[in-house]
């Protein structure tokens, strides 16, 4: 299994980010480039996925970028994780719920590394923690999936400012809010993206 990592020190244009996903899955389909895992952060960025309605924008002023995959609205900035997945089904199981489960179980475990319980909601899409005794989004999935690769990704908020949700209905969900891992256990999470991607290329390989 030849997957490459890669990790972004500055932050990366949403749009920019975008095109060299793109380009990448043409490449992994004529088998002219390698699978790939990409950690990186965004300067605040709204985005919205393909299930996205109007009423999810509370701030009508701010700017959004419409892009194809899964999921609703949402917003990626400083002190966020995101991480990118250009994974080839072809040579796996042609299976997109089985690679969410995928996703899901690597960062509730890596999590766990850093003794925060986390887990996962069919209904909700997402990683989700009891904060004070409320129910948070920690961490948003949206993938897109062409020709059996698939591409797009997750988030996790580490340490970003999260008045910027306050601007929208984040993923469409209402009824619950989100926070950052700083908040529920402040500590260094330096070495997450390391524990990340050791916990998803082994689930890979199952």
């Amino acid at each position: 299994m030849n997957i490459e990592i890669k990790k972004s020190i500055k932050p990366v244009n949403y749009l920019d980010a975008l095109k060299l996903l793109e380009e990448r899955i043409d490449k992994i389909n004529k088998k002219q480039a390698s699978e790939l895992i990409w950690i990186l952060e965004h300067p605040s960025t709204f985005t919205s996925g393909i299930n996205f309605k109007e009423e999810d924008i509370i701030d009508k002023n701010i700017d959004i970028i419409k892009t194809s995959r899964g999921g609703k609205i949402t917003w990626h900035g400083p002190g966020q994780l995101i991480c990118y997945m250009l994974i080839n089904l072809n040579i796996r199981k042609k299976d997109i719920r089985n690679f969410l489960n995928i996703i899901e179980n690597s960062i509730v475990k890596s999590l766990k590394v850093f003794g925060i319980e986390s887990y996962s909601d069919r209904k909700n899409i997402g990683i989700w923690t009891n904060y004070n005794n409320e129910e948070k989004k920690i961490g948003a999935i949206g993938i897109k999936v062409k020709k059996w690769i698939t591409y797009h990704g997750f988030s996790i908020n580490i340490n970003n400012d999260i008045s910027s949700y306050n601007k929208i209905i984040p993923c469409g969900i209402k009824s619950k809010g989100v926070t950052t891992l700083s908040r529920i256990k402040e500590q260094s999470y330096k070495n997450l993206s390391k524990v990340l991607i050791k916990n998803l290329i082994s689930n890979l390989k199952i």
